[in-house]
């Protein structure tokens, strides 16, 4: 859908709010927009004047964007004619990326940022059992089988965001699918690096099917529920995350070993 993809695009490329740490800020959107694929690999980004404008920051902290994202590997800037700052996608780098996020984010601020989710998520999905159609319905069917049929864990992170903001197109809002465009955006950053068994990923697509059928069914009572339980269970397990790694960040090794990559049998998250 062409349009979703420009309100994405418009998402990523909005006005950062003020306060303090835009330099980090600019990192976390652009690194999110990557994760999601909103901008893709080898694509050119606007220039460092236009894309300064784009989100409202200085040349200066653009720069010191830019800066980081190249030492992470995730742009690669050539100069001359046709030269400017690119798109590198880096599975290591994004993973690295939302652990230190998740990290340094805070417990406050994930049940917060989760509370929003569920209050937009769950409106979208009773909203869409009264205004989705029929084409509407096959085509988030058709994203659920999509999901499942993905072998690739970052491919699943971002079929999975655009199941959400399907859902939020079909409720027929324009402004319930810019908040979610915008929450996804955020939470990809957040989700990329962690881990989740197969049988978990089971579920998910089992829990996300049933709102479905809920929408189909002309129930949005049952699947506002549905979505807000399930997102629920989604930042609790977040949170189990963070504090873990804030644990490891305390042991030998500090802040470097707190961006390890989770074992196999930890705590693993859905979306």
């Amino acid at each position: 859908m062409r349009l979703l993809s420009g309100d994405a695009r418009r998402a990523v490329f909005a006005p950062l709010d003020d306060g303090s740490g835009r330099s980090e800020a600019v990192v976390r959107r652009l690194g999110s927009a990557i994760a999601m694929g909103i901008i893709v690999d080898g694509e050119q980004l606007p220039s460092e004047a236009q894309l300064a404008a784009l989100l409202n920051v200085s040349t200066v902290t653009l720069r010191d964007a830019l800066s980081d994202l190249r030492a992470r590997g995730l742009v690669a800037t050539r100069r001359g004619r046709g030269g400017g700052s690119f798109v590198r996608v880096s599975e290591e780098s994004l993973t690295e990326l939302s652990l230190g996020r998740l990290q340094q984010i805070g417990s406050t601020e994930l049940r917060e940022l989760g509370d929003v989710r569920a209050a937009v998520g769950g409106a979208a999905a009773r909203l869409s059992a009264d205004r989705a159609t029929a084409s509407e319905i096959a085509r988030l069917r058709e994203i659920l089988d999509r999901l499942q049929a993905a072998a690739d864990a970052a491919q699943q992170r971002r079929i999975e965001s655009r199941y959400y903001i399907d859902v939020a197109a079909a409720a027929q809002s324009v402004r319930l699918t810019t908040q979610e465009i915008e929450l996804q955006a955020e939470l990809g950053q957040l989700l990329w690096g962690t881990p989740r068994s197969a049988s978990e990923l089971v579920a998910t697509i089992a829990s996300h099917r049933r709102v479905v059928d809920a929408i189909e069914a002309r129930d949005g009572v049952l699947a506002r529920q549905l979505t807000e339980v399930h997102i629920g269970q989604v930042t609790a397990q977040l949170i189990d995350v963070h504090v873990g790694l804030t644990r490891r960040a305390r042991q030998p090794g500090g802040r470097a070993a707190a961006l390890l990559p989770y074992p196999p049998a930890a705590s693993s998250v859905g979306s």
